[in-house]
């Protein structure tokens, strides 16, 4: 089957050890299933995956793809939730949680296996490619929000990095949800995009917020460290789920973090319960995830190169046939 896969590891140049070509039909254990790919979104773990973050060499070639839709063997239409092991289904004794292309193969191809208790009902509501975009990215963004976050509808919240596929979903879910969004971005487009989005206002990074927020959703790191700290309120909380500026803040924020008893949580991917809720949300409220681009999985390399350049708003999917 063809599919995009990494054959070698490349921290300075990630995108040279990407190949494109033929491998092996997925390995089926008992428990699992095989799911045709209609679509497969983009998120920067497959970079990571090529810079040989959270993989080593002995376990390539590793075909990429955190996220998948598709039709499974009795031809229901379904959405893969892509924490392997969450259930204690599908793994061995002793083996750890993980996702797709650390240690399974992952879903930019024409078919992938999983355990049957990953598979969940795609919406009708929902086209292959919206569907393809929430398992990783808006999940995460929900989990932050609803989950980790505590925010309820009237609250205020601040988006770090509009234009990210986190922070994108973490914009559109808050405003849905009835919250008071403000984003942050470098690019003024940006900003403008995610006011049409439902977000109350878009600001420069470092910006002077109206008032101060309920609670920070944060993908950047150092860059805007300080920023999140500062703009919230006694009490408030800053939910962290990446760093994609750095991973060293500024420590003299430290003493603003005890004396106004704010709260640091760390956040990651969904569970499959939360996914479930986050399909039946966007199904029921017209929520749609924010595509960016849309390429055949042939086109890999290219909407790779785009993520990487951060030149994108939005998710970016791969589709078969």
């Amino acid at each position: 089957m063809f599919a995009a896969y990494a054959a070698r590891i490349d921290p300075a140049q990630p995108l040279d050890g990407l190949e494109l070509g033929e491998r092996p039909e997925p390995d089926v254990p008992p428990g699992w299933q095989v799911v045709d790919v209609r679509a497969a979104s983009l998120n920067h773990h497959d970079l990571w995956t090529l810079r040989g973050v959270g993989i080593t060499a002995d376990r390539l070639p590793m075909i990429l793809g955190c996220d998948a839709a598709g039709v499974d063997a009795d031809g229901n239409e379904v959405v893969l939730h892509s924490v392997i092991g969450e259930s204690g289904h599908g793994v061995g004794p002793g083996e750890r949680m993980s996702i797709l292309t650390e240690k399974y193969q992952g879903s930019f191809a024409e078919r992938v296996a999983v355990p049957a208790w990953n598979v969940l009902p795609k919406p009708k509501e929902l086209s292959f490619e919206e569907a393809a975009c929430l398992p990783t990215a808006w999940l995460t963004a929900y989990r932050m929000l609803f989950t980790n976050g505590g925010v309820r509808p009237g609250d205020s919240v601040l988006v770090q990095g509009a234009g990210g596929g986190v922070a994108t979903a973490a914009v559109v879910l808050g405003a849905a949800a009835g919250l008071r969004v403000f984003a942050t971005s470098r690019d003024e487009a940006k900003r403008r995009r995610a006011v049409e989005l439902g977000a109350e206002g878009a600001f420069e990074p470092g910006a002077r917020l109206p008032h101060r927020v309920d609670a920070v959703m944060e993908t950047v790191g150092a860059a805007t460290w300080s920023h999140s700290v500062k703009s919230l309120k006694p009490g408030g909380t800053l939910v962290i789920s990446g760093a994609t500026s750095g991973t060293t803040p500024a420590v003299g924020e430290l003493e603003r973090i005890f004396f106004l008893q704010l709260k640091v949580v760390g956040s990651t991917m969904g569970s499959r319960d939360e996914l479930s809720s986050l399909l039946s949300f966007c199904a029921a409220k017209g929520v749609r995830p924010v595509i960016d681009s849309v390429l055949p999985l042939e086109r890999a390399r290219e909407g790779l190169a785009r993520m990487a350049g951060g030149d994108l708003f939005g998710k970016v999917v791969l589709t078969n046939g």
